[in-house]
Formats: structure tokens, sequence, C-alpha cells
């Protein structure tokens, strides 16, 4: 289990990386888009910038390891 508290459901995670991708078009740069969305809601730009790496990962469209995956070596290793 983590060490930290997560303060964000899986849905406004879900809802803010949508964010990010739909709407990273209508601003200078991805880091900009992030810190404007990460105001909204609430949460520090990297926390932010982190879920839409995460979520590209997951998704296929960045290298890496997805998170099911993940999980599964962390339960076999425990």
């Amino acid at each position: 289990m983590s060490k930290t508290t997560n303060k964000f459901s899986p849905e406004v995670r879900a809802r803010a990386v949508r964010m990010i991708l739909d709407h990273e078009s209508d601003y200078p740069s991805r880091w900009s888009a992030v810190v404007s969305v990460a105001d909204k809601i609430g949460c520090a730009p990297q926390t932010l910038h982190e879920w839409v790496k995460k979520a590209e990962v997951d998704s296929g469209k960045r290298a890496g390891v997805p998170t099911d995956t993940a999980d599964k070596l962390t339960r076999r290793a425990a």
C-alpha cells in the first residue's frame, strides 16, 4: 500500500488527464495546459503531469511498463 493518501478519486484523475489530452492544443505547450488544469482541480502540476504520462504508457502512446503489468509483478515479488 502506498505511504501517501490518495486525495483524488480515480474519476477526478481520469477527467483531469482527459482534459489535458483533449485540450493541450489550446495551450502553447503541454506544461502550460498541465499548470492550468492542475490549478483548477487543486493538485500540483508535477502530480498531474505524472498522471498524464502514466495514462500514455497504459494506452501504448509512451514507452514503459503499463500499470496492470507493474501491479502483477509487484504482487509476485511480495
